[in-house]
């Protein structure tokens, strides 16, 4: 089940929904591989799977992607801090960043990860990620 539309972007940028993610969601295309692993983030918090699976390389696309969580244990996102995005190459880069979430009613947890990213026809894809 989808979460309302927010009025600050999920994505912590500081920016509004409408003029940082939103867009995104709705079809524009990524500046950069930050931008849509930013994007990722506010899809996730949103629940927004469809988002998740387009943004995802078909290579690598799981065929199916449910965000429903199990029984008495709701995943609350509580914000995101990227620790670095790096170039490495012409259409592939790489963000390291850290996710806070709390799952039921147990502690925060962080959830740190090393993605990689492809552009294809001007649009920036997830590729992969090691979660560490």
């Amino acid at each position: 089940m989808a979460t309302p539309v927010p009025t600050a972007c999920p994505c912590d940028s500081s920016l509004p929904y409408a003029r940082c993610c939103g867009p995104l969601h709705a079809g524009a295309p990524a500046l950069d591989a930050k931008a849509l692993m930013r994007s990722r983030y506010s899809a996730y918090v949103l629940g927004d799977a469809d988002y998740l699976r387009a943004s995802w390389h078909a290579s690598t696309r799981p065929a199916e992607l449910s965000l429903a969580d199990a029984p008495g244990q709701r995943t609350t996102w509580l914000g995101l801090k990227v620790e670095s995005h790096t170039v490495t190459g012409e259409d592939t880069a790489e963000v390291v960043f850290t996710a806070r979430l709390r799952v039921g009613g147990g502690s925060a947890q962080r959830m740190h990860e090393h993605s990689r990213f492809m552009r294809e026809d001007g649009h920036w894809f997830y590729l992969d990620g090691e979660v560490r």
